[in-house]
Order: structure tokens, then C-alpha cells, then sequence
């Protein structure tokens, strides 16, 4: 991977779960989403560290079991490996960087032994 790196918005990939990847490095990676109101996802955990910043709309974010609201201007932190889900409330649009980035070794996509819908993060 070379840096620096421009992403483009007409070059940016769209990963299985709707998230468009912006700009990644060796050590962070970012990514936009774009979603419509829809209920709470499945939990789950990833295996990198999440923070994240809501541009546009609303979504709640059950993080271990607390739900907290987050509104244009919020910003939050899921910690590697804990259980969360998320549901939108109107339709949103947020930026999250991974680190380590999400985009390589397959760790960003959904669960296998899931349905997948466009909502579950």
C-alpha cells in the first residue's frame, strides 16, 4: 500500500454492508455510511476499534448493553471486541475509522452465520 493516498469519490469501493471505503493506511483506515431508518441489528464484535462521527440524521448504538442516541455533531468509540449493534432512527450518513483498518483480511464483513441486511454493522 502506498502513502499518501487520495481516494476519489467516483473511485471509492462500497463493501457488502453498504459502507463506502474511503482513505486507509497501515494503521487506520476510514469509511462512509449511508443508511435509512431500520431496527436494530443482531449484536456483534469486531476485532478493531471503532470511532465514528455522525455528519447527518440519527442512530442509537447499544454498546454492552446501554443504548445512547447519537445526532448530527455526536461523535463515539467502540472498543475492540466489544458487543454492539446499532439501529437508525432517520435516515443518516456517518464516518468511521478502523484501526487497525477494517477493509483487509475479510474483518469488515458481515457474519456468516447471519442474513445479512443492509443495516446489521
Amino acid at each position: 500500500m502506498d502513502i499518501p493516498q487520495l481516494t476519489c469519490k467516483t473511485d471509492a469501493e462500497f463493501g457488502e454492508m453498504g459502507q463506502q471505503y474511503l482513505a486507509a493506511g497501515k494503521q487506520v483506515a476510514l469509511r462512509r455510511w449511508q443508511e435509512d431508518p431500520c431496527d436494530f441489528s443482531p449484536p456483534t464484535h469486531r476485532d478493531y476499534e471503532t470511532v465514528g462521527f455522525v455528519l447527518r440524521g440519527v442512530l442509537e448504538l447499544d454498546l454492552d448493553g446501554e443504548t445512547a442516541t447519537l445526532r448530527a455533531g455526536d461523535s463515539w468509540l467502540v472498543p475492540q471486541g466489544a458487543q454492539h449493534r446499532y439501529r437508525i432512527v432517520e435516515p443518516m450518513i456517518a464516518i468511521e475509522a478502523t484501526s487497525p483498518p477494517a477493509r483487509f483480511n475479510e474483518r469488515d464483513e458481515p457474519p456468516t452465520d447471519m442474513a445479512y441486511h443492509k443495516c446489521r454493522r
